[in-house]
């Protein structure tokens, strides 16, 4: 199967804020705290394309993945409490997520290296995400693919496990 990974358009906001409420279902089923409070929401989605931070993951015209991408835009960061493996420029990832559709077939591994190429094509070493504590399949990833746990930031009042990788080009 061919994927794609690419910007997300006015056209996707629907597909993207099902594949989330399945995201959102999912947690809660696992017992997460994270996403059972109003966020993420239609509107965060509006704000991600609005921005042009929205992308997608696509598998032919299917929609199957999204999250958003930003470039040095995370204030909560800047207080971290731990220390960053850098200080240089970062992407930065929110509201990953798979289709339920497509759960199992390591679609996550594929989306992270799109991020990863993604920083790479801006020039950019380092991707900064978090997660929640309870969020077990969002941990085994980052563990998985090398992120190296930071310390914590707050979102919403809420603690949350900060991760960096620093990231090269094979030559």
């Amino acid at each position: 199967m061919k994927y794609q990974f690419r910007k997300a358009q006015l056209s996707d906001a629907d597909r993207i804020w099902k594949i989330l409420q399945e995201a959102i279902q999912k947690r809660k089923e696992e017992g997460s705290d994270q996403w059972q409070d109003g966020y993420p929401n239609p509107q965060v989605i509006a704000q991600d394309l609005d921005k042009d931070q929205g992308f997608v993951f696509t598998s032919g015209d299917t929609v199957v993945g999204y999250c958003a991408i930003a470039i040095n835009d995370e204030p909560a960061y800047d207080a971290i409490e731990g220390t960053w493996l850098t200080t240089n420029d970062f992407v930065v990832f929110h509201r990953a997520a798979i289709s339920k559709d497509h759960v199992g077939k390591g679609l996550a591994t594929i989306l992270f290296q799109y991020i990863e190429n993604y920083a790479f094509e801006n020039e950019i070493y380092s991707i900064k995400a978090d997660t929640n504590f309870d969020n077990k399949p969002m941990l085994y990833l980052f563990d998985k693919l090398g992120y190296v746990y930071c310390g914590e930031v707050y979102f919403r009042s809420s603690p949350r496990m900060a991760f960096e990788k620093v990231i090269q080009r094979d030559l």
